[in-house]
């Protein structure tokens, strides 16, 4: 099999429906009309092509995507990202930047595979679904790819973010060294209703979000969900207006730039579905969804006016109540949050692998993760103790 990889530096060289039929597992986060939006408002630079590396657009995220094609046909693919900084990554590296530059060594640009500012497990290699007992070789070929991208640009280190579990054992074998965290994700138990749900529960957890849920709607006349093909201009403005207010109250950075979420509801209008909070006879709060046949993802929250509890209401108890009655597997509701735990989310291992080219550096960074690994996996453990689940038969606290 001669696997030829090429690359290409804009969404708009790339054949939708070619790299959508790739397979992405649960996630929307790298399909065709996601990138689009992000390239199409800024969000994410695109290039001319790896002749033109040198130009770094605003963002920071400056995309190059490698295609694995077979006689012509697209059967894989890794999109990748030169960054200038660690912004919108998730799985942070802060310390090890710093580090580097108080050793005098340049660590930017660095190349990152991942989805741009999301937070979520999802495959970073994509490969075509017939491959068979050619899937490696395919696979193998866009690991070369990437680490040939990181020398040709003169980028100090690679960083594949949210990845798979076998594609961090592959990254392995490749060289790059395994780095673990953690985040909350929300499991579905085979539950008919809600109620079956909160029947899973703690008989003291259970009384806790009747009460938050009974509380947050009393304070409100109406939430519902609206699909993305009916999410019209006013919704719309409402929504990047929700972000950005959200995003300037908690310091922090607005990585969806002005229109992003109009472009999404153009380019993925089935996966796109919004939350939307009314009280006083007028929009004051909403939440963004992207919906798969396998997962539910929750972002971007946000409100006009402070309504207490609606938070977990629109973000957290709505989105179950979703997937219970979409039958999903999944619930993923972002970063962070150790409040979700009581709420029904549970510790999950999320995973990422390294490679960096100071071997000094690498030695030292590599011999941190190990210990962050114990660390993490004790407080896996830890934390899935406290869980609000009931053992069977037991309906106690």
């Amino acid at each position: 099999m001669n696997v030829v990889v090429r690359a290409a530096g804009s969404v708009t060289d790339l054949d939708a429906a070619a790299w959508d039929a790739l397979d992405h597992g649960s996630s929307p986060f790298l399909q065709h009309g996601f990138l689009a939006a992000l390239e199409a408002t800024g969000s994410i630079d695109a290039i001319a092509g790896p002749k033109s590396l040198a130009k770094r657009g605003r963002s920071g995220w400056t995309s190059v995507y490698l295609l694995a094609e077979v006689a012509g046909r697209l059967v894989g693919a890794v999109p990748a990202f030169l960054k200038t900084h660690s912004y919108g990554e998730y799985i942070f590296d802060w310390g090890w930047a710093q580090a580097a530059q108080r050793a005098g060594l340049r660590y930017y640009p660095k190349l990152v595979i991942a989805a741009p500012a999301t937070p979520a497990t999802g495959r970073r290699i994509l490969l075509a679904r017939d491959l068979g007992d050619r899937r490696d070789g395919v696979r193998d070929a866009l690991i070369a790819a990437v680490r040939a991208l990181a020398d040709d640009s003169e980028c100090s280190s690679i960083h594949w973010l949210f990845c798979t579990a076998d594609e961090q054992a592959a990254l392995a074998r490749a060289g790059y060294f395994p780095r673990a965290s953690m985040q909350f994700h929300w499991k579905n138990r085979g539950y008919q209703t809600f109620d079956d749900f909160l029947g899973a529960l703690k008989s003291r957890k259970r009384k806790q979000l009747r009460k938050e849920r009974e509380r947050a709607r009393a304070a409100i006349e109406q939430l519902s969900w609206v699909s993305g093909r009916e999410l019209d201009q006013a919704r719309l403005d409402d929504l990047d207006r929700f972000y950005r207010t959200t995003t300037a109250q908690h310091g922090g950075r607005d990585y969806l730039q002005p229109g992003f979420f109009h472009e999404l509801a153009k380019t993925m209008p089935d996966e796109l579905q919004m939350v939307e909070v009314v009280s006083g006879g007028k929009r004051v709060a909403g939440a963004v969804f992207l919906e798969t046949p396998t997962a539910l993802y929750g972002r971007y929250w946000g409100a006009d006016v402070h309504v207490d509890l609606l938070h977990f209401e629109t973000a957290y108890y709505a989105g179950i109540e979703r997937a219970i009655a979409r039958g999903l597997p999944l619930f993923e509701a972002g970063a962070q949050g150790e409040h979700k735990l009581l709420r029904g989310f549970e510790p999950a291992p999320t995973y990422s692998a390294h490679w960096i080219r100071h071997a000094g550096l690498a030695e030292a960074i590599q011999d941190y993760a190990v210990r962050e690994a114990a660390a993490v996996a004790h407080e896996i453990a830890e934390l899935t103790k406290l869980g609000p689940y009931r053992e069977s038969g037991d309906d106690t606290e």
